[in-house]
């Protein structure tokens, strides 16, 4: 039997990506890492948006500027996430329980971290978006469904909520194809327009279900066109990320 894998918080951005975070930080002639006033509590973010959206990236600028802890999505070291792309009907249900384990894993250490913490990726896609839209591809038998709804309820009943959460919407299906070609991760090179597009018709009402559903503060950020990288649109989504922290 193999030696279980421990997952931990990521403090910091690396090579390439923090790279550029840093440089376009210091030409904005700003201090790092809290120039626009951090939350004086605990606070709990969040990350929601379709695959391509920018969360990572967003993740770790916001870890970096307001010194939040940060909590990558795991997916670097997924044991089922390159079979899931070549097989979705063979590898859906087994990976939904993978993302489930690992994100509850997030949260129980999350629960325990002294400072403010930023996850890549909400555990409330899982079942809101990604279960529901495989199932309706037939991905996922009924049964299936049902099977991990009850794990998903069993396992996060003890669990905090995080405080809020920003949406990344980009409605555009071809920018979300631009971009997962450039970050080149060698298992979404399968990923086709119509996968995306299904998924971006759940997550146009997600915002609505994390308020209504689970009570949770959301800001929305349309980023089709929004460079959050560097320049002004590093500048707007940080000072709007910074009034949503702190009202």
């Amino acid at each position: 039997m193999s030696a279980k894998r421990k997952f931990q918080a990521v403090p910091e951005a690396s090579t390439v990506e923090a790279a550029e975070i840093a440089a376009a930080s210091a030409a904005s002639g700003r201090k790092r890492p809290v120039s626009r006033g951090a939350p004086k509590r605990k606070i709990f973010l969040a990350l929601a948006g379709n695959i391509g959206a920018g969360k990572t990236t967003a993740a770790k600028m916001v870890s970096q500027q307001f010194g939040f802890e940060l909590f990558d999505e795991p997916v670097i070291d997924n044991r089922f996430l390159k079979d899931y792309y070549k097989d979705m009907r063979r590898w859906s249900f087994t990976l939904q329980l993978e993302f489930l384990l690992r994100r509850v894993e997030h949260h129980e250490l999350i629960h325990k971290v002294n400072k403010s913490c930023i996850q890549d990726r909400t555990l409330y896609e899982d079942p809101e978006i990604f279960a529901k839209y495989l199932h309706g591809l037939g991905f996922m038998t009924d049964g299936e469904l049902e099977l991990y709804f009850e794990y998903f309820q069993r396992t996060t009943r003890a669990l905090t909520h995080p405080d809020k959460v920003i949406c990344f919407d980009v409605p555009n299906v071809q920018v979300l194809l631009d971009r997962i070609k450039q970050r080149g991760r060698e298992e979404e090179k399968g990923i086709q327009s119509q996968f995306l597009r299904g998924l971006s018709g759940y997550y146009a009402t997600f915002p609505m279900v994390l308020q209504g559903k689970y009570g949770i503060d959301v800001l929305t950020f349309d980023v089709t066109t929004l460079d959050i990288r560097t320049g002004k649109g590093r500048e707007h989504f940080l000072d709007e990320v910074s009034t949503f922290l702190n009202k």
